[in-house]
């Protein structure tokens, strides 16, 4: 083969080692179909167990027999070779039993997990795939309300008899050519692509080694990843396939852990690895990794006590199409390509490239599936004829860059487009590129991620680095400027005349290379350390080389092999590296985007919340220099201004107000500009209105004091007993604000809840004594009372701010609460009569109405009535609560929105709680509408809040960051926000914690351009 006229360029050596190299050994491939493989175990050891949930063990041969029914009924529907159903299911038995069923009866399954998948998603899925059959449980009913496809219910369909006569195998007339998958995968673009995937693609993996990871009868398999995703089929498929026994997880960590412990073979990403010790787990014999790039760290400490695989290909290759058998302390790599599959390494003129240099990887052979659905166009792009190959398949264009190394495995280097991710940022880098021209004196730019790191080049030799990272600055953030720069008089081109990066990338490989060598001659620590031009390079000495793990925010430290100490404080960093957020507190803090006192005005002293209050204020001023002008303000007129005050103050403060009004402006969607949510989700903020109409109607309230009072002495309309009355108002008004002030509330809250609650009654009872006395005082004559009354816009003002009041009250009542103790520190209260709230709502309880109130968090269940709130020790009545749980308590008014209602306007999220405050977060956490990080410190944690809680909230978010304060001590919160934030890139961050946290992170935020909410104290 070295004569191929293709390797003409190539030396006749790296001729040789093209086809070594590239080639997968070629190899028979037992079975054609996926079902062919499970039906020969199901036959050869019908008695084994094909599938474990704890408990629930269902043997192969009682499997195939209620696959067998389930293809039937498919068949009856219209499902056959060629057919397409959607699968929208959750990890049980009946998940296994669906897929077995659709493939038995020809067709090819959609996967999507019904707890997971985003409304989105699922439509598209459905309208893309155009499914002969959705199949479905009955608890994701609701979520197919709107499909115009054929529903059918697995809850309904399968059988209650499993006997083989009532069972029987529908017709076979599947080949390996026939589609087995339909995996939708969004890649770089965003819009989810389905990837369609061939019977002979997935047979060519799982029946041959090492692709089958020693699966057999006997072995145990562990399934964890999410059913949406291919790794998802290695697991399952490749356990029916190879007659092994497939172990169900739990939903919580405690049953995923015990799951871990109890199988021979386990796969997984990297991620998902890292935070696990291979000694809790003796049982493991296979672990395979795959869908990120693998610490080395992770790779040797596993490799140590199992069979331990690094794998690589993209869902277009079937899985994965190169694995690598990682020893410890060997370089990691990605193997090389599996059995009847090829990798070539190409240039740009899809030419291959010497042994050892970089280029772009493609992917040939049976692993190559047909294409993307309804994508022709896309599928021409990336899917070719293999020219080296030659008999008519297929290759893939991976987008990977990569290179072989000398022992015939490969090393990726990274993305080959120019969209990358930059400290979990998504960057353009063209754009980088742009921003950097933009430098008076750059003639040419351009940049490249290496190696995790932002490299920038530009002409001429002479630029100044720091005046075009200055200028690029300007234009990008902070993550999409350059760290190191390279600069030259010109750059290296290729023979048509473009810019030729693989040279750059190896120029900067080469200039890293030397300065390592540069550091690793240093002198001693007591000696002066040599300078290094922060111009070129900007690289700190260090034993411990770090890499950011974008997908679980982890940081990994390996250690080179030719360090022969580590001092105390690199050993201190070291053993730190087990946790995720290790190492963030060497991070620097991201430039903020305006100067100081921008920056203060415009998030500190004029806040949104003030500037409502002020505008308020404003207009009331405004109105007050009208009055003063005209001279138009008798007791009369200013007892009506008092009168509109107070009850816009009162109804900022209504329950069903504070709904609509959060329901209008929440209620945009996330396709609206970010600009428009960013400001529509401060809606909360809506008690600046209140307090600027409260403190608006007291000033309003003296001057008409002042004015009845001048008119009584005047002998004027006003009476005795209006001004009496008013002095009272007056009083009572002057008592609340003076107890509503924020810091005053905060030292005396259950003075300032009795005082505004007795107050408050009062003086509303007195507003009306008072209204109808003025009403008498100024009553035109010829007309009754009655007649006044209803022509007055004030009157029926009055009596909506009455009802408002009175309203709450009217729905008072004692309930049955059971009370779950979390510990000494917390208690959960479940409560079911009637009710069930929107996530993002709170409720008040009380165990004396008439005297004290408190608001909490509702914590819904999904697809569960009822809900529940989370009561920590914080005072009297919250100790009082947790050390004697009651059985009943009272409740008022309707569930209300608080500024949680905002989180599903943006596409994703940082949710940050502190303690008691991941009360709040729960429900959204629940939900599941969006992407989003969570982090979550408290001390204790587990103790103080239970196993329950904490593992629904790792279900819901796997990846959550739980920091536990008295293990770890109290974290740089801010720092540990924005850490999370530079790796998920959300739209937005929200805090529930206290008034210093919350307006310290928010504030550190907003100051770095990034939406950021949390609860105000103001009000």
């Amino acid at each position: 083969m070295t004569g191929h006229p293709l390797l003409s360029q190539l030396s006749e050596i790296d001729q040789h080692r093209f086809w070594e190299y590239g080639r997968g050994p070629r190899t028979v491939v037992p079975f054609e179909c996926v079902h062919h493989a499970f039906e020969h175990h199901a036959q050869a050891n019908p008695h084994l167990t094909a599938l474990e949930e704890f408990d629930t063990k269902i043997s192969y041969r009682e499997l195939d027999n209620r696959a067998n029914c389930l293809a039937t009924h498919l068949r009856g529907l219209g499902v056959d070779v060629g057919s397409r159903v959607c699968l929208l299911v959750e990890r049980t038995p009946r998940l296994v039993v669906g897929i077995l069923g659709i493939v038995k009866a020809g067709a090819s399954y959609v996967p999507l997990d019904g707890n997971v998948v985003s409304d989105g998603t699922l439509h598209h899925a459905i309208r893309d795939s155009t499914p002969t059959v959705v199949l479905t449980l009955r608890k994701f009913q609701h979520r197919l309300a709107d499909t115009s496809s054929k529903v059918v219910y697995l809850d309904d369909v399968l059988c209650s008899d499993y006997d083989p006569g009532h069972c029987i195998k529908p017709q076979d007339s599947a080949t390996k050519s026939d589609s087995v998958y339909i995996v939708y995968t969004s890649g770089t673009t965003g819009t989810p692509k389905g990837v369609d995937v061939t019977h002979g693609n997935v047979t060519n993996l799982l029946c041959l080694a090492p692709g089958n990871l020693g699966m057999k009868p006997g072995m145990r398999v562990a399934q964890i990843m999410n059913i949406s995703f291919d790794l998802a089929a290695w697991e399952i498929l490749g356990a029916m396939m190879n007659g092994a026994t497939l172990c169900l997880r739990g939903k919580t960590s405690k049953e995923w852990r015990a799951v871990m412990r109890s199988v021979d073979i386990l796969i997984s990403t990297p991620s998902m690895l890292t935070p696990h010790k291979p000694a809790d787990y003796p049982n493991l014999k296979t672990v395979a990794v795959a869908g990120e790039p693998c610490p080395k760290a992770t790779a040797d400490s596993w490799g140590a006590h199992v069979n331990f695989y690094n794998c690589c290909g993209p869902t277009e290759v079937t899985i994965v199409n190169t694995m690598q058998h990682h020893t410890p302390g060997d370089t990691i790599t990605i193997g090389g390509p599996t059995p009847n599959n090829s990798v070539y390494v190409l240039d740009e003129n899809m030419s291959p490239v010497p042994i050892g240099e970089p280029g772009l990887m493609w992917a040939g052979g049976a692993c190559v599936t047909k294409g993307y659905l309804n994508l022709p166009d896309k599928t021409a792009e990336r899917y070719i004829p293999d020219p080296f190959a030659n008999d008519g398949s297929m290759m893939f264009n991976t987008g990977d860059l990569g290179r072989w190394h000398m022992n015939g495995t490969l090393i990726p280097l990274g993305r080959i487009d120019n969209q990358v991710k930059v400290k979990g940022f998504r960057v353009e880098l063209d754009g980088v590129a742009a921003a950097i021209e933009s430098c008076p004196g750059v003639q040419v730019a351009t940049a490249l991620l290496i190696d995790e790191e932002l490299w920038g080049f530009a002409t001429p030799s002479s630029l100044d680095v720091e005046s075009a990272k200055a200028a690029a600055l300007k234009v990008q953030p902070y993550y999409a400027v350059p760290t190191r720069f390279l600069t030259m008089d010109e750059f290296p081109k290729t023979a048509n005349g473009k810019t030729d990066k693989r040279v750059l990338r190896q120029m900067a490989i080469d200039t890293r290379d030397r300065e390592q060598v540069s550091v690793a001659k240093e002198p001693a620590l007591n000696e002066p350390n040599p300078i290094i031009p922060s111009a070129t390079l900007q690289i700190t000495p260090s034993l411990l080389h770090r890499t950011s793990d974008n997908s679980l925010g982890s940081t990994t430290t390996a250690v080179g092999s030719d360090v022969k100490q580590i001092d105390s404080s690199a050993s201190s960093a070291l053993e730190k590296e087990q946790y995720i957020w290790s190492g963030y507190e060497d991070d620097e803090y991201p430039e903020k985007i305006h100067g100081p006192i921008i920056r203060n005005l415009r998030h500190r002293i004029f806040s949104l919340y003030r500037r409502l209050f002020s505008v308020v204020f404003i207009i009331n001023i405004a109105l007050l220099i009208w009055i003063l002008v005209t001279k138009d303000y008798d007791a009369n007129r200013l007892g009506g201004i008092v009168v509109a005050n107070v009850f816009i103050g009162i109804l900022m403060r209504q329950e069903a107000v504070i709904n609509i009004l959060f329901a209008i402006f929440t209620g945009i969607p996330s396709s609206w500009p970010l600009a428009i949510r960013r400001v529509a989700a401060r809606i909360y903020t809506i008690g600046g209105i209140h307090s600027g109409a409260g403190v608006s109607g007291f000033f309003w309230l003296v001057a008409f004091t002042a004015q009845a009072t001048k008119e009584m002495m005047n002998r004027g309309k006003t009476s005795v007993r209006t001004v009496a009355v008013t002095y009272v108002i007056l009083a009572e008004f002057l008592g609340i604000l003076i107890f509503a002030y924020p810091a005053l509330r905060k030292k005396l809250h259950d003075t300032f809840e009795m005082t505004h609650r007795f107050l408050g009654w009062t003086a509303l009872a007195l507003v009306w004594v008072q209204f109808i006395s003025l009403t008498i005082d100024y009553m035109p004559e010829g007309q009754t009372l009655g007649q006044t009354l209803v022509k007055s816009p004030y009157f029926w003002l009055v009596i909506i701010l009455t009802v408002s009041i009175i309203w709450p009250w009217l729905r008072l009542r004692k309930v049955d609460v059971r009370s779950e103790v979390l510990s000494k520190h917390a208690v959960r209260f479940w409560f079911d009569y009637g009710v069930t709230p929107p996530a993002g709502s709170s409720v008040r309880l009380s165990d004396a109405p008439l005297k004290e109130w408190h608001g909490f968090a509702t914590i819904p269940m999904p697809n569960r009535s009822g809900y529940s709130v989370v009561v920590s020790r914080a005072g009297d009545w919250t100790s009082k609560q947790i050390d004697n749980p009651p059985t009943k308590i009272w409740v008022k008014g309707v569930p209300t929105y608080g500024v949680l209602k905002l989180v599903p306007m943006f596409r994703s999220m940082v949710l940050v709680a502190t303690g008691s405050g991941i009360g709040p977060c729960a429900p959204i956490i629940f939900e599941k509408k969006i992407p989003m990080r969570v982090l979550w410190t408290a001390p204790n944690v587990r103790q103080t809040f239970g196993d329950t809680l904490c593992d629904s909230i790792l279900e819901a978010v796997p990846d959550a960051v739980i920091y536990d304060t008295r293990k770890h001590g109290k974290p740089d919160l801010v720092k540990l926000v924005l850490k999370l934030v530079k790796e998920f890139n959300p739209e937005a961050v929200a805090i529930i914690s206290n008034q210093p946290l919350t307006e310290k992170v928010v504030y550190a935020c907003m100051s770095r351009g990034i939406p950021a909410f949390g609860a105000i104290w103001d009000s």
